[in-house]
């Protein structure tokens, strides 16, 4: 049994970097801004965005909506990210390999003591560039959640926190729901 190899342009440095990091058996990896990260949170992170994903839950399904933490490409950029929670349409979700931050409706990330920066910083700035229409940083080391919106070439030019957890956090159209950071 023989197998045809994948192909890619050798003189394409990104896309044989994203090729080779969906090859990886049995790991989880992203690309942050061409560094190869390995991808995977402890108990505690996985908690927050599971609490998050049950409150959302029933507008999901309003909206014909899923939610997962799928592969999101940046294409032009040294960027594959892992979401900790991407909300998109129940039909972009079926058969699809990454997807883009635009095609989402929300993304999440929760920070790590490891690489909490990545998402303060780098991931919000490149969401935005690539038209994340909502991203939700909740912030484990500073316990607070911060909501921005209105992506823009040079960042989002609207945030709304940050907010200590405990505080509920609005999310706006279309899910017209807040948020209990209670149990983060």
């Amino acid at each position: 049994m023989s197998t045809q190899p994948h192909t890619y342009a050798a003189d394409d440095p990104e896309t044989a970097l994203k090729y080779a990091i969906q090859h990886i058996k049995g790991d989880r990896v992203q690309i942050v801004e061409g560094v190869i990260d390995a991808v995977s949170p402890s108990w505690d992170h996985e908690n927050a965005a599971d609490v998050i994903r049950e409150q959302i839950g029933p507008t999901m399904r309003k909206l014909s909506c899923r939610a997962g933490s799928g592969d999101l490409d940046l294409p032009g950029s040294p960027n594959w990210y892992v979401p900790d929670l991407a909300v998109v349409p129940k039909d972009l979700a079926k058969g699809a390999g990454a997807l883009f931050p635009d095609q989402t409706l929300l993304i999440v990330e929760v920070t790590s003591d490891s690489n909490g920066d990545n998402d303060r910083i780098v991931k919000r700035r490149r969401y935005a560039e690539y038209g994340a229409p909502l991203y939700l940083l909740v912030d484990r080391q500073e316990r607070s959640c911060t909501l921005f919106s209105e992506p823009g070439e040079l960042g989002y030019t609207k945030a709304d926190g940050p907010r200590p957890f405990g505080t509920p956090v609005r999310l706006p159209e279309p899910f017209e729901l807040d948020l209990d950071t209670s149990e983060f």
